[in-house]
């Protein structure tokens, strides 16, 4: 005989609105013809950062410089923080061309004197608040381990063990401490200000945006950076705890998670400009690395008007390379 087994029904709390209705009309009609009007999809309504004070860490170089050329060509005043002055400063001679502004503010993210500092600095030149903060300070110290220096022999356990054993326990601990903690402590040091920005001004939901990586989602090694990954896989789940929790304070939370893309970490330098070239052939779908415009495209569609309904959600610009990666591997029989 069957035995019927009894179900608990869990029934959840209706969830209050939180989120902020976008400052532009849904849908309009003219009264005397009752024609719609598409003016709210125009790309100055959709995507205008024109009126933003923004945060973006790290943006001296690399994806941060982009994101912030990308933000300053459509009128935003940037904040730009680092630990080298001198990248900050050629930022601010050789790219602030407006129509906004960029604004160098030296500062080391993984000391929470100095985030409280760079809060304090901000907040007194922006007393109605920030309406975007870019957590894009990130490094990589997996030298020991990176199959660019040598790779073991994966059909020995002994090879694997060996080489493990090379990655250094202070590496992991100031990957994460720069790449995890310093992300947490910077979003909750700027959480008033943007909350600020949010009462100001009616209608507007600020944001913050996490850059991440696809490495935090593949399941290699990343070409042996396993600090590295693993303290990226942290910095999305991260991502989505900072979205649940400030969700009722109607700060939303969204990353960009990339591929390739030029920067001092992929290429190993900048040049004058404080930009970085790859001369390498792509492995992705696409057969290149990301450019500015790419990235600048993901920056303004999460954090202009026409991100407002995304919250908590991850956006990949990597070529294909995550798809094409999870779907063409070709299992061999003969490990087992």
């Amino acid at each position: 005989m069957l035995k019927l087994l009894s179900r608990t029904i869990l029934v959840s709390q209706p969830c209050r609105s939180t989120f902020i209705k976008p400052n532009f009309p849904i849908l309009t009609r003219t009264m005397a013809t009752g024609a719609a009007s598409n003016d709210q999809l125009k790309v100055n309504k959709l995507f205008d950062v024109s009126n933003y004070a923004a945060i973006v860490t790290g943006g001296g170089t690399g994806i941060g410089l982009m994101i912030t050329q990308t933000l300053v060509a459509n009128g935003a005043k940037v904040y730009i923080t680092g630990r080298r002055e001198e990248a900050l400063d050629t930022v601010v001679e050789k790219y602030n061309t407006g129509p906004g502004k960029i604004i160098a503010l030296p500062g080391d993210v993984t000391k929470k004197e100095e985030i409280v500092r760079l809060v304090k600095e901000v907040e007194s030149n922006e007393p109605k608040g920030i309406h975007l903060l870019v957590n894009n300070a990130g490094i990589a110290r997996d030298d020991n381990t990176k199959y660019s220096n040598g790779k073991p022999d994966f059909k020995s356990a002994q090879s694997i063990s060996d080489h493990l054993m090379k990655s250094d326990p202070s590496a992991w601990a100031s990957t994460f401490e720069t790449n995890v903690a310093s992300q947490f402590f910077v979003s909750a040091g700027f959480l008033p200000l943007l909350a600020k920005a949010r009462e100001s001004t009616p209608g507007f939901s600020p944001s913050i945006v996490n850059i991440t990586s696809i490495s935090g989602v593949m399941k290699g090694s990343s070409n042996g950076q396993f600090a590295y990954a693993s303290s990226k896989a942290a910095f999305l789940h991260l991502t989505r705890m900072l979205a649940t929790t400030f969700v009722e304070a109607k700060i939303r939370v969204n990353s960009i998670a990339p591929g390739v893309f030029p920067s001092e970490m992929t290429a190993g330098d900048s040049d004058g400009d404080q930009k970085s070239s790859l001369d390498s052939e792509a492995s992705n779908p696409s057969g290149r690395y990301g450019h500015d415009t790419d990235m600048g495209a993901c920056i303004l569609f999460l954090a202009g008007p026409s991100g407002v309904f995304l919250n908590g959600q991850v956006i990949y610009p990597d070529g294909g390379e995550f798809s094409f990666s999870s779907c063409n591997r070709i299992w061999r029989t003969d490990y087992f």
